[in-house]
């Protein structure tokens, strides 16, 4: 698999496909259109690669940043920026992946538009409903994934306890040892 599917939600893990954005060099895993075909078959979306080009990769990407911008706007506590709201919502209107029953069960397939359609669908229920208020950051100065917070208490930290999570307390554990040592 090439891609990660901590946040329970697609256009968040869609979002995370920019890894460390505050990095000097943040690691892209829609660096060709190959990757964005592998997205969408690896997160359940689609059954089929959807066939991208270089031109849905840039429109994919545009979606993203979108998003994530209107992410972090509600994060904030900040306006939503109407650019991206423009784009999410020009998006959102195309058609969704086509879904059929088969012999085998249900097939999911499409053009990369017809995904991205669905998945600006589900960010704007997702930004535009209760569940906006549930949205955190990871904690680890490294990651910049986005996720719903659905503990008890709302105190989740980590966008994934078994990478981001686990690396921290390491990392604590670590620091008390060396601590202890001197």
């Amino acid at each position: 698999m090439n891609h990660a599917f901590p946040c329970g939600t697609l256009p968040l893990d869609f979002v995370g496909t920019l890894r460390a954005r505050r990095n000097a060099a943040p690691a892209e895993k829609l660096a060709t259109p190959a990757l964005l075909d592998d997205w969408f078959v690896e997160s359940g979306m689609m059954d089929l690669p959807p066939g991208a080009d270089e031109t849905d990769l840039a429109v994919a990407v545009d979606l993203r940043e979108a998003v994530y911008a209107l992410v972090a706007a509600r994060l904030w506590g900040e306006e939503l920026p109407s650019k991206a709201v423009t784009t999410l919502n020009k998006q959102a209107i195309g058609l969704p992946v086509r879904l059929r029953l088969g012999r085998d069960g249900a097939i999911r397939t499409g053009s990369v538009a017809q995904g991205l359609a669905s998945l600006a669908r589900e960010a704007v229920e997702l930004l535009g409903g209760p569940d906006a208020d549930l949205l955190r950051e990871c904690a680890r100065p490294e990651c910049t994934q986005v996720y719903l917070d659905r503990s008890r208490g709302h105190r989740r930290e980590w966008c994934a306890m078994r990478t981001c999570g686990n690396r921290v307390k390491a990392a604590a554990y670590r620091a008390r040892q060396q601590t202890a040592l001197t």
